[in-house]
This record gives C-alpha cells, sequence and structure tokens, in this order.
C-alpha cells in the first residue's frame, strides 16, 4: 500500500510541473472549444443561455486527461531510465 501511495504522490507532483500544466490547458482550451460548440451550439443558436455547469465540465475534462496522461508518461519514461 506504501508503494502505491508513493506513486500517486510522484503523479500529483509530476502533473503539476509547469510544462505539463501548460499543455494541458492548451489541449482543454481547443478540446473543451470545440465539446462546447457541439454540445451547447444548438442553445446557444437558439438563443437560450448555455448550461455553465456542462461548459465548465467541457474544459475540466479534456485538462484532466491530458494532465493524467502526460504524467503517467513522463512516470513510465522514468521507470524506463533507471
Amino acid at each position: 500500500m506504501g508503494a502505491s501511495m508513493g506513486h500517486l504522490e510522484q503523479l500529483v507532483r509530476i502533473a503539476c510541473t509547469r510544462p505539463i500544466v501548460i499543455a494541458a490547458i492548451k489541449i482543454s482550451l481547443i478540446v473543451g472549444t470545440v465539446l462546447n460548440m457541439v454540445n451547447q451550439g444548438g442553445r446557444i443558436l437558439d438563443g437560450l443561455p448555455p448550461s455553465w455547469f456542462h461548459v465548465a465540465l467541457n474544459y475540466f475534462v479534456p485538462y484532466c486527461v491530458s494532465t493524467y496522461s502526460a504524467a503517467r508518461n513522463e512516470m513510465r519514461r522514468s521507470w524506463n531510465h533507471v
């Protein structure tokens, strides 16, 4: 159990590094905007306000996925170099 907690701490530490955060923000802005156009476009074109909860999720989920996959990739690369 201690080893997995160490892995989680390492994952969080890597996920919070500047290059990963910046890359994840860029990806979430692009993917989130596309998702919002697809998911909220009809409402906006009908003159209705968007669901702000869903707008936020459309940016938050790609950020989380991008951050997690980049951090896991960095962890795997570091394990291969040991």
